[in-house]
């Protein structure tokens, strides 16, 4: 698999999500087998304790204020992941959603990621010797919106309903608009859409992306799969629960640990559960 391309420069391929197209499971099947991956390809994902966390919170935090530290601090924190990468000429694999910057609901959001662009001009002028691509996985509109409700309210104190939320986004263009946007920062020919829904084997997620790469359908089927479902969205009444938390003024630490608990005795919030106590 060639790991340069016509020009001589090493390949770089950013999968930027984005949220809630089914990040989560790719990232958990490329980790599942990176090693196998390692002759072909290098991958990079978002490992608690590697650069590439604070890359993401570098990308968010720009896209919400968008300002030249904020811009210093992402460049910063992308050379450090460039940093690590071998010198072997494969290709690269960086796979961060939150490189999209933020999502609608996110810190008072409510556009199509508008900094994406600038973003990925960022990180191209930091990865010299490189040839940039970006990924990005689209899924049916109404159906993402609705997920990135739900998500705003787990992890971002959102604490408006969904209807609101809905109203708030009414105009929000379609994924052809921020393909194009994409295209004419970095070229057409290095943006790639993935559709969510094209995804053909829900154990092997990232079929797509790694056709890409430049594996072929036989390598991405030896590949082992997934078991289990990666971060499934959370029951209507946790969610309202939670919903209702982030109006009231929490610290966010402690916010956040009321959230972990909820996802984990989400039975507690179904009004049908049968009572486990005594008679």
């Amino acid at each position: 698999m060639a790991g340069t391309t016509n020009n001589g420069r090493r390949r770089l391929i950013l999968h930027l999500g984005v949220q809630k197209t089914g990040s989560t499971a790719i990232q958990r099947f490329l980790r599942q087998n990176a090693d196998a991956l390692s002759d072909d390809l290098i991958v990079r994902t978002p490992v608690e304790g590697t650069p590439m966390r604070p890359l993401g919170r570098a990308a968010i935090a720009h896209s919400l204020s968008n300002d030249p530290d904020t811009a210093t601090a992402l460049r910063l924190a992308f050379a450090d992941v460039l940093a690590e990468l071998p010198d072997n000429g494969l290709p690269v694999l960086i796979s961060h959603e939150n490189l999209a910057g933020a999502m609608p609901g996110n810190g008072g959001e409510t556009r199509l990621y508008p900094a994406l662009p600038e973003i990925l001009s960022l990180l191209r002028t930091e990865a010299k010797g490189f040839e940039i691509e970006a990924v990005v996985y689209t899924r049916n509109m109404k159906q993402w919106k609705s997920s990135v409700w739900a998500q705003a309210v787990r992890t971002d104190g959102y604490a408006k309903t969904e209807d609101a939320f809905l109203a708030d986004i009414e105009t929000l263009p379609g994924w052809g608009d921020l393909i194009r946007r994409l295209g004419q920062e970095i070229g057409a020919e290095n943006v790639c859409r993935c559709r969510l829904e094209d995804e053909v084997d829900a154990s092997r997620p990232a079929g797509q992306l790694l056709r890409h790469a430049g594996l072929d359908d036989a390598r991405i089927a030896a590949l082992t799969p997934l078991q289990g479902q990666s971060m499934p969205r959370l029951s209507a009444s946790s969610t309202e629960f939670l919903r209702r938390l982030n109006g009231l003024s929490l610290n966010p630490y402690a916010r956040g640990k009321v959230a972990d608990l909820v996802a984990r005795a989400q039975p507690l919030f179904a009004a049908e559960w049968p009572s486990e106590g005594t008679s």
